[in-house]
């Protein structure tokens, strides 16, 4: 099993498949690298070298109690891509680990990176504040925490059987499968990094963080996102950025690099290639 160890002595699972230019996967809230395996075979096929890892806390890496916020999540990606040393890379992030590929390009630069792809991700910011008067009060996110610390696996289910994948909307066929992996992947992290991994995705503000990066940015965000609405995320994150580009879905889920899968790989290959 491949891992490093992180400088907070933090042990960091990854996969590292294939060669040719790189692209590395950020996984979302509680999920591991194992979201993108349809992603990873997909782009392996196409002659890329594909890396993912698990978050601190999450899937296979170590359920530390501290760390837990954007700061650890983007030192952490770097610490994973210095060890492979890997140059010119692609980075994509899906939710909070849009999150995370924002603040790694913003606090360790972009020697290494040519271009990214934030996917139904949580910048500019979640959380309603006076600065951000039509953001989701924190009450929301504060109800997932006590839900995530009464019966974590009865949560997980719902989240996965509900809105995530937009299984509760009219006329939807849920996927037994895709419900019982995401559910998987969320029982093998740690209950303590993913209570405080709500925080972190709801109230870090990455304004200035988008800002700073100068590298090509696809936000790809879907108006029917049921977890991170549309109208405060990817169109303010695209024009915060100074070379981003917002790519919008209609009818698409949260969850749309599993359950439309062809299309977003699709669409991330025309802009990687362009």
């Amino acid at each position: 099993m491949s891992t490093i160890t992180t400088k907070d002595g933090t042990e960091i699972y990854y996969k590292d498949w294939g060669a040719g230019q790189p692209i590395v996967f950020s996984h979302g809230w509680p999920l591991s690298a194992d979201d993108w395996d349809t992603q990873m075979l997909f782009f392996l096929g196409k002659g890329y070298r594909v890396i993912a890892h698990d978050r601190r806390g999450h899937g296979r890496s170590t359920q530390v109690g501290e760390g837990h916020d954007m700061d650890h999540y983007a030192d952490d990606l770097a610490a994973v891509t210095a060890h492979l040393d890997l140059k010119h890379a692609i980075h994509v992030g899906h939710s909070s680990g849009g999150g995370e590929v924002v603040r790694y390009l913003a606090r360790h630069g972009e020697s290494r990176v040519t271009k990214a792809a934030i996917i139904s991700a949580v910048p500019p910011l979640m959380v309603r504040t006076a600065a951000n008067p039509r953001g989701l009060p924190k009450e929301v996110f504060d109800d997932f925490q006590a839900q995530l610390a009464t019966n974590r696996s009865e949560f997980y289910r719902a989240v996965a059987a509900g809105p995530f994948y937009n299984y509760n909307r009219p006329g939807a066929k849920p996927s037994e499968a895709i419900i019982q992996n995401w559910w998987r992947q969320g029982i093998m992290g740690g209950a303590k990094a993913h209570c405080d991994g709500i925080v972190a995705f709801s109230q870090t503000d990455f304004t200035a963080d988008l800002k700073k990066i100068g590298v090509p940015v696809l936000v790809m965000h879907s108006e029917d996102d049921q977890i991170v609405p549309y109208a405060d995320a990817g169109p303010l994150s695209a024009k915060l950025l100074k070379n981003g580009t917002l790519k919008t879905y209609r009818g698409f889920p949260h969850g749309m690099p599993t359950t439309q899968a062809e299309t977003i790989n699709a669409d991330l290959l025309h802009f990687i290639k362009s």
